[in-house]
């Protein structure tokens, strides 16, 4: 019985050795697991305090602020992809050879996008519809088109929080990408529940819906941050796959709704302010 109870204190005390080390050693994930969920739902927050602006605005969003908030989150999704994803991506190589991960994630990020664009029914803010024809509510397409949008930011989340947590758990860099993704979902959360409130739906729901909308980024980035960290020789290709993505939806909506009309210019004034801000926040945070 003193053999078996002694076998017991050895293995109790080989227990707490093990999870000690797994919460004080700064190279476990364990030891940053509150800086990775922060990261994760970051994005969300912001998404869920755009969507409050349904409380506090007329029923439209004024035109001159709407193009001015689609510039500014237009300027930190390039940003983003840019110095948080295609920068690294290339940096994680060698020789010449570094940038060919990058071209091929990129481009497979917008075939990805283009793709479910094509086939999901969707309206954008702007009012135009894109997608097969179905039978979907207005409300429903509005809600598809947020989440054609903010899948692949969470992704670049997701990814960005694996390429930090390879690197001797250096979180700061994603953390920074979540920040800046944050701020550009504030006023896409506006853009969103203003609508859905034009369209006849009550405050509440208009904002539970635009809220529940960001739902989906901490699921992909979880997602694709799981599948990163298992696959370490695909990082590369997933970062610029995200920045792809990204890159897409800015092309194929964001600007597109920025400067059609009058007053084409305060979206380029957003855009630029968007950019630098995000720039920023990467280096400074990164």
């Amino acid at each position: 019985m003193s053999e078996i109870i002694g076998k017991n204190s050895i293995f109790a005390d080989n227990k707490r050795i093990i999870i000690h080390s797994l919460t004080h050693n700064p190279h476990s994930p364990f030891a940053t697991m509150p800086s990775i969920l922060l990261a994760l739902l970051i994005p969300l927050l912001g998404t869920v305090l755009g969507s409050a602006f349904v409380f506090v605005m007329r029923k439209e969003i004024p035109a001159l602020l709407q193009k001015a908030l689609l510039g500014f989150a237009s300027g930190v999704m390039v940003a983003a992809s840019v110095w948080s994803l295609l920068i690294p991506s290339i940096e994680m190589g060698s020789g010449k050879m570094a940038i060919v991960p990058a071209v091929i994630g990129l481009l497979l990020g917008f075939a990805f996008l283009l793709l479910i664009d094509y086939i999901t029914p969707h309206i954008h803010a702007s009012g135009s519809a894109e997608g097969p024809k179905s039978g979907l509510s207005k409300t429903a397409k509005l809600t598809l088109a947020v989440t054609i949008h903010n899948f692949p930011e969470g992704m670049a989340v997701g990814v960005a929080i694996a390429g930090a947590t390879l690197s001797d758990f250096n979180i700061a860099g994603a953390l920074a990408l979540s920040i800046g993704i944050a701020i550009q979902n504030i006023p896409e959360g506006a853009i969103i529940s203003m609508p859905l409130r034009a369209a006849g739906n009550s405050k509440w729901r208009s904002f539970l819906i635009g809220a529940a909308s960001g739902i989906v980024e901490p699921i992909g980035g979880a997602l694709v941050l799981l599948l990163a960290s298992g696959i370490t020789g695909m990082l590369p290709y997933m970062l610029s796959f995200a920045a792809g993505a990204m890159l897409y939806v800015v092309v194929e909506e964001l600007i597109p709704d920025a400067s059609q009309g009058k007053h084409s210019n305060i979206g380029t004034i957003g855009f630029a302010i968007g950019f630098a801000l995000m720039m920023v926040l990467d280096v400074v945070l990164g």
